[in-house]
């Protein structure tokens, strides 16, 4: 590790001019990891739940004349598509077809209809896509309409049933099984760009968010994409007659389509929500030397103490009554809608207090930042904050923090909180801030930290790979 003291100028003088070396600065510790700093672990390295078989078989199928098999939700992409042009946001797109979904009444899976760009699959939602998402639910499947830009940003709907009295919307549940639906998907570039769905005959229609088409997206497959994501059950999907672009197919003979992945069987350790995290050799965050922290983190649950886990440095008590600062450097090399990645001070045991509440997902006594959603933004990087009192806690995401893709490219961020008035916090990340300010009732509540490094959350969700290097924080 290396320390560095502040001292007079006289006195760095003095010391220079004896040949001595400046003593260790008392409030400031950094860690290149370049070698295991031996941090304090909880559950960060998990064996449970054990990996999962994954099997993914489907393509053509000459005996059922049809496109289509078992698909099975995984962080490693699968797919099976027809080449096209590139087509971007400012070109027409349209499918139609039939559709059916597993072998019996009651179908499994989650799988992606539609158009995608085969070079840059990452987990889900991945970048370049305007699809169908057809989630098996065990009793019929729920349709989805998605789309992410080329940034990650993403939109999507679902078709519905409402509630006669409250008129609250939920998703329907569509008969599976031997039953055909006849389906299709078109976007129209006027305007914002609009993208419009229909199931035996009834719309749904899905606008694109205000800057989302500036953001670009380019296609260059249609087909049957697996849901990348943890690993999770799968399920049969047979798409047949189809009219893509105006060309019709009716699979009686092979199409030909690209397949990647979509013909093998393996084991996967990406399960939900099996922690990994820690100290790596590797070098991904762009650090000075290799070696750094961070892995495959999910989401915690407050519920279940073997589902929450943290690691992180030793440091002396701190509380919200002192100046704490932070920086380093950071990637995120994947992200999956609805997963949160918290890094700074923490408590070991209050930060991982075991509660049926439910209440926030910020755990109590920690500050510092998260990487999240929502979807229609990407993920964003910014301030945050728990007290130590469970749900009252705040964050920046609604000040229109920075984005940070999941594209793994190294970025630079600080993290600085002063105590002064009623307590604020600064993230920044390659130099643009986002704030936070304490309110009066939450610095009075306080919190408690004897930790530096990565805590879960409380209400669980899926994971991120990310990774941190050079990272400098408080020690007093």
């Amino acid at each position: 590790m290396d320390f560095r003291r502040r001292v007079p100028w006289t006195g760095a003088l003095l010391l220079l001019m004896v040949g001595a070396r400046p003593a260790p600065q008392a409030d400031l510790r950094t860690e290149r990891f370049d070698r295991d700093p031996g941090w304090d672990g909880h559950n960060n390295r998990s064996a449970t739940p054990e990996p999962r078989k994954v099997r993914q078989d489907f393509g053509y199928s000459p005996a059922a004349k049809a496109v289509g098999g078992h698909i099975s939700p995984d962080a490693t992409p699968a797919f099976y598509g027809k080449t096209l042009p590139a087509l971007t946001l400012n070109d027409p797109l349209s499918a139609s077809g039939t559709l059916s979904v597993g072998p019996d009444d009651r179908p499994d899976g989650n799988t992606l209809v539609g158009f995608f760009n085969a070079e840059t699959l990452n987990e889900w939602r991945t970048p370049n896509t305007i699809v169908l998402r057809v989630n098996g639910r065990g009793d019929g499947f729920h349709l989805h309409l998605e789309y992410a830009t080329a940034r990650w940003r993403a939109g999507g709907d679902f078709f519905a049933t409402a509630d006669p009295k409250t008129g609250r919307r939920s998703a329907r549940l569509i008969p599976g099984g031997k039953v055909v639906h006849a389906w299709s998907l078109a976007y129209d570039p006027r305007g914002n760009g609009t993208v419009t769905a229909t199931l035996d005959g009834e719309a749904l229609v899905l606008n694109l968010d205000p800057g989302h088409k500036a953001d670009g997206a380019t296609f260059n497959r249609f087909g049957l994409l697996s849901v990348m994501k943890s690993v999770d059950s799968g399920g049969e999907i047979w798409l047949d007659d189809l009219t893509l672009n105006g060309a019709i197919d009716r699979f009686d003979a092979d199409p030909a389509w690209e397949g990647r992945g979509n013909r093998r069987t393996y084991v996967s350790d990406n399960v939900r929500p099996r922690f990994n995290f820690g100290f790596s050799p590797t070098r991904h965050a762009g650090g000075a030397t290799a070696g750094e922290m961070g892995g495959l983190v999910f989401r915690g649950d407050e519920r279940y103490p073997d589902r929450m886990a943290c690691y992180g440095d030793r440091l002396e008590p701190l509380t919200l009554e002192k100046p704490l600062k932070a920086s380093g450097r950071v990637s995120l090399r994947r992200g999956v809608t609805d997963s949160t990645v918290l890094l700074g001070f923490y408590h070991s045991t209050e930060s991982m207090r075991a509660s049926r509440a439910q209440v926030s997902g910020t755990p109590e006594n920690f500050l510092g930042i998260a990487i999240e959603g929502p979807s229609r933004d990407g993920f964003l990087f910014y301030a945050i904050y728990g007290t130590d009192r469970e749900g009252e806690a705040a964050s920046a995401v609604g000040r229109k923090p920075p984005p940070i893709l999941p594209d793994g490219k190294p970025h630079d961020w600080t993290l600085e909180y002063s105590p002064a008035g009623s307590g604020k916090i600064t993230v920044t990340l390659d130099g643009k801030p986002v704030s936070l300010d304490l309110t009066q009732a939450h610095r009075a509540l306080g919190a408690r930290f004897d930790r530096f490094g990565l805590v879960t959350t409380h209400i669980d969700g899926n994971g991120q790979e990310v990774w941190f290097d050079d990272v400098s924080y408080t020690w007093k």
